[in-house]
């Protein structure tokens, strides 16, 4: 059991351990006062081996994010640190590609030198030795003066992201972009088993390029504040219709940024579903013990088995 003080209070808060290897059979929050906490958690990646993971943490406005790195040593995870090349900015969407060589990640830094542009855009920065090297931001294929959101890498390199452009299909459209030579080709919109005239945005790709999971607000099939939903690539290289993940992983709350560890085959998203809410107030205190808990309907981390989810 951790305290946390807050103002002039303490307020208790359960801590689980962090454990990349445990396998569950419904939706659990995942390493609840360490990842999952009473501020804002969203889009977790986790190393190939392992050892590493990094996620997004907000204040509870999300006026400031910054990437939040844990690293495993000897057999035992440490503190939540600052990620090195982060806290400047608002910094985002962490993706390990190249074997955990390389980290993609969307920011509203800077894109030029001198520039007063705000609009975020893909970044990708290289391991040097321990540390990260100064970010660089990918080319005019992918970064426009709007904004691009979510990278997710497939094992080819070819990239798949958020963006609202006038050769999409709705208010947020999946993009990819091929990596042909070593160079990002123009970005084109998925089709429409995919992108609808309404958001669609957040998808993941899995290594072998043939399945899909993103997030999508404003179908009639919706649970309700955003659901994630999947689509397979057959034999030809055409993706299925999009189905909803149903309520095994939905809720009436946003749902989304999904994540598979293909390594442990867990899968994981983020959540502002809340505990229950008390139908009445009985006194300030009980509406400031429900305000700090950890599902208090900020963003949390959550995971289920892999197995348990059905991609057919």
């Amino acid at each position: 059991m951790s305290i946390l003080v807050i103002g002039c209070e303490e307020v208790k808060q359960e801590v689980t351990k962090l454990d990349l290897e445990l396998a569950t059979s419904k939706v659990e929050l995942f390493g609840k006062g360490i990842v999952s906490t009473k501020l804002y958690e969203r889009d977790i990646a986790i190393s190939p081996d392992g050892k590493e993971l990094i996620y997004s943490l907000g204040d509870y406005k999300q006026q400031k994010r910054c990437l939040v790195q844990i690293i495993k040593k000897e057999g035992k995870w440490g503190d939540p640190q600052l990620l090195s090349i982060s806290g400047t900015y608002q910094d985002i969407e962490p993706f390990y590609a190249e074997e955990g060589r390389k980290l993609f990640f969307a920011s509203n830094r800077p894109i030029e030198k001198g520039s007063k542009r705000t609009d975020y855009n893909i970044w990708y920065s290289e391991r040097d030795g321990t540390a990260w090297s100064e970010p660089k931001a990918l080319n005019e294929m992918i970064n426009t003066e709007k904004d691009e959101f979510y990278p997710s890498l497939s094992r080819n390199g070819n990239l798949y992201f958020t963006a609202s452009r006038q050769d999409g299909m709705g208010l947020e459209d999946i993009f990819v972009s091929k990596l042909v030579d070593g160079v990002y080709q123009k970005a084109v919109a998925l089709d429409s088993t995919i992108n609808t005239k309404h958001f669609e945005f957040n998808a993941y790709i899995n290594p072998d390029e043939n399945l899909l999971i993103f997030s999508s607000f404003g179908r009639t099939d919706g649970y309700g504040g955003g659901d994630l939903y999947y689509s397979t690539k057959d034999k030809d290289g055409n993706w299925s219709l999009a189905k909803n993940m149903g309520e095994k992983v939905n809720s009436p709350q946003l749902d989304y940024c999904p994540f598979i560890d293909s390594e442990r085959n867990n899968f994981y998203f983020t959540s502002e579903r809340t505990e229950e809410i008390p139908t009445t107030i009985n006194n300030l205190d009980q509406l400031k013990d429900f305000s700090n808990k950890t599902e208090n309907g900020m963003g949390n981390i959550y995971s289920i088995r892999l197995k348990e989810l059905n991609f057919n």
